[in-house]
């Protein structure tokens, strides 16, 4: 899996590095690389907004074709990211014939407090099976937020984290921890290209 990090935080984040481990514990080996505006900051330590989509794109793309060249043309290869990482694995999944599966970790549906603009319109164009794993506290797109949503979604898995937020950290009164839910999304997320991708 070739795997993308949010808008916010880099691809060592604590959760990246959490999802990558949980990953690879599954048996899905990953590669994570970093958008152009994540590796500036890194150079000089400014913040900035991320890049334009096609910017973003463009990178995900070449890392893509990198990967591909160095695993064969008979490795299974995947793409995946964590909420706007995610979301740009869903849209090159739309263009690219040579990805056999999305994974998105907490898909931001929709900016918080801003459910009229939901995020899902190229979902119908997605040529492989795509999972979403979400929180059911994600305000970027609750369980009852998609309910409604039936047509937009066919075709898409949800897998819900019982009590999980945008960064799968549950309730305090919870008995579960993020690193569980981490775990448990990564056992879902092979599970899901277990039976998808069986060849």
């Amino acid at each position: 899996m070739v795997l993308a990090h949010g808008a916010g935080a880099p691809a060592d984040s604590p959760f990246m590095q959490e999802l990558a481990d949980a990953l690879d514990l599954s048996g899905i080996p990953n590669v994570r690389f970093e958008f152009p505006y994540m590796q500036k900051r890194r150079k000089d330590g400014k913040k900035r907004p991320p890049d334009r989509q096609p910017i973003l794109l463009d990178c995900f793309r070449d890392i893509v074709s990198q990967v591909r060249q160095e695993v064969g043309a008979d490795c299974l290869l995947t793409v995946g990211g964590k909420s706007m990482g995610g979301r740009m694995a869903s849209i090159l999944a739309t263009e690219a014939t040579d990805i056999d599966g999305v994974a998105c970790f907490g898909y931001p549906f929709h900016p918080p407090g801003k459910s009229d603009r939901w995020r899902t319109g190229h979902f119908s164009q997605i040529g492989c099976p795509m999972l979403v794993v979400q929180g059911t506290r994600d305000p970027f797109g609750k369980r009852e937020e998609l309910a409604g949503r039936g047509p937009e979604l066919q075709g898409i898995t949800v897998h819900w984290l019982e009590g999980g937020n945008h960064d799968f950290q549950p309730l305090a009164r919870q008995s579960s921890s993020q690193k569980n839910l981490i775990l448990d999304a990564a056992r879902e997320t092979r599970c899901f290209f277990d039976q998808c991708l069986r060849r």
